[in-house]
């Protein structure tokens, strides 16, 4: 009874160590690469030529009506809305300026009460200084995010806190550290793995405690999202993506010439991997765990073959959900090659499918590779994290 106990102990032991060290020799690669690339403020000012640095106001519409537009005359049939608008902010603060937007398809549609992001230009002849630039959203998306953490809370109580306060560091990493680096011309791999690795080390265990059930799922997290960057370099190279098939690229390569456009398309492959990867990784280590609680006789091979079971499942619903979340986002785009009546194989294969065709599919794979290899890890490790012997009965496996 104590031999085996005894032994028991020294096996978790060894499967303690043998995980801290995998985990603490990718913290400190993680602390290594943030030092290395954290941005220190030299880049190129782009935001005029980009026409982001023009002053916005807001303001409240008051009343809306539809006229001929100024200078035309009635019979020439060219209406504009006249949005008169009360300045929230701004030099004139509390006035009531009028915004000309001629009537069209395109034409916002706008009412009385609505609120209203107008841009200011000072050097504008008097009468035309504002002009419609957006609408205020501040208040519904406050509402909305409001609800979303009210949902959370009340689902997760502690545990959906500690979550919403991960999704708080993982905006801190990309506006403080990813964005920056990259504009200011680092590896845009190097800066997804780093700052995919410290979002992932950081929210994990704060959303999920930091114990052995955890560590193994950040692991395997770690080694998908390697295999993943792999799979994103080779196959990136060899479809001849240049990652300047969208508009914005195209835009951000002629002002901020020092942004690699192909490694920007790689990096967003692996961060928006992350997202739904450690979500299976960490539902098959709890499931490894439940199983060997439910069983305490499972072995690892045991534990392996009914996690994979559950895995088998969640990977044939994650991927569907992938492809369609590519899809939904690319839908205006799908929708304009079809009226074009270009061939299937024209639109999969032309650069601004390709790449999303690529992103899907490498993140798939990393997907349905993170499935057996957090199993095998999980199942090897709480096959010695049973309970504990009794009646002199030792645990097996």
């Amino acid at each position: 009874m104590n031999l085996g106990r005894r032994t028991l102990d020294l096996e978790r032991l060894l499967a303690h160590r043998v995980l801290l060290a995998a985990v603490a020799v990718a913290a400190l690669a993680t602390v290594v690469g943030l030092l290395a690339l954290w941005p220190d403020g030299d880049r190129p000012d782009v935001s005029e030529e980009l026409g982001l640095r023009a002053d916005l106001v807001r303001g409240t519409v008051q009343l809306t009506e539809e006229l001929p537009c100024e200078g035309t005359a009635p019979e020439e049939g060219i209406d504009c809305i006249l949005v008169h608008v009360r300045l929230d902010s701004g030099p004139d603060k509390g006035d009531v300026i009028v915004v000309e937007n001629p009537v069209g398809p395109s034409t916002p549609d706008i009412g009385g009460g609505d609120g209203l992001v107008l841009g200011f230009a000072e050097d504008a002849p008097p009468g035309q200084q504002y002009y419609f630039a957006d609408f205020e959203r501040r208040t519904p998306l406050l509402w909305l995010g409001v609800i979303f953490a009210v949902a959370v809370i009340a689902l997760g109580r502690w545990r959906g806190l500690r979550a919403l306060v991960g999704l708080g560091i993982t905006l801190v990493v990309l506006i403080t550290f990813m964005l920056p680096a990259l504009l200011e011309g680092s590896s845009p791999v190097a800066v997804a793995i780093v700052g995919a690795s410290a979002i992932l080390l950081v929210n994990l265990y704060l959303a999920h405690g930091f114990d052995v059930r955890t560590t193994t799922a950040v692991i395997g997290t770690l080694v998908s999202l390697g295999l993943i960057g792999v799979l994103a370099v080779a196959f990136v190279a060899a479809t001849h993506l240049t990652g300047l098939a969208s508009e914005e690229a195209g835009v951000l390569q002629a002002l901020a010439g020092q942004v690699d456009a192909r490694g920007l398309l790689l990096g967003g492959v692996i961060i928006g991997s992350l997202g739904v990867l450690d979500d299976v990784t960490v539902t098959q280590a709890s499931a490894v765990w439940e199983l060997r609680e439910a069983n305490p006789a499972y072995g690892a091979r045991q534990l392996y073959r009914s996690a994979l079971r559950i895995g088998r499942d969640h990977i044939a619903s994650t991927v569907n959900t992938l492809v369609l979340a590519y899809a939904g986002a690319s839908l205006p785009l799908l929708v304009l090659l079809v009226e074009a009546e270009r061939g299937m194989g024209d639109v999969l294969t032309g650069e601004t499918v390709a790449a999303e065709v690529v992103r899907t599919l490498v993140g798939s794979i990393g997907l349905v590779a993170s499935v057996p290899i957090t199993t095998a890890l999980a199942a090897a490790v709480a096959a010695r994290h049973g309970k504990e012997p009794e009646d002199g009965v030792r645990s097996v496996g």
